[in-house]
């Protein structure tokens, strides 16, 4: 088994795709899904398949991120580049980190206009894409 995409129900679909397509996503398709529920398919660029789904269903009100879902990790090519475009919607990214040592990965986090938090993380070079259970030895 491999996990296909992440779904996040969104509280419109105004602010939500900019942010992400501002982020470094594209967005591929959109699709209504019934009972007034319209869904966002997002991917990075290269990227065959959609690794993000907004799901907007107004009669479920507004969202509340709560506290059960604790944040995306999207990985970045150059992660100071990212820090400089403007998403456009919400707070704006927090500071550069370099969590575990200087020569270990760069993050950052965002907000979106949801709530949801967004960790942006840069590799170092010849790193695997993706975490692994090196990177907690």
């Amino acid at each position: 088994m491999k996990t296909l995409f992440v779904s996040c129900r969104v509280t419109g679909l105004d602010r939500s795709p900019g942010f992400h397509t501002a982020s470094g996503y594209a967005e591929p398709d959109r699709a209504e899904a019934g009972d007034g529920a319209r869904l966002v398919l997002l991917r990075f660029a290269g990227e065959p398949a959609a690794s993000l789904e907004l799901v907007h269903r107004p009669g479920d009100g507004p969202v509340d991120a709560g506290s059960g879902f604790d944040h995306l990790a999207s990985q970045v090519e150059k992660l100071a580049t990212t820090l400089q475009t403007p998403t456009g919607a919400g707070p704006g990214p927090g500071p550069l980190q370099h969590p575990g040592s200087p020569d270990g990965p760069k993050t950052s986090w965002l907000t979106d206009p949801d709530g949801y938090r967004i960790e942006l993380v840069q590799w170092p070079c010849g790193h695997p894409g993706g975490i692994t259970a090196a990177d907690f030895a």
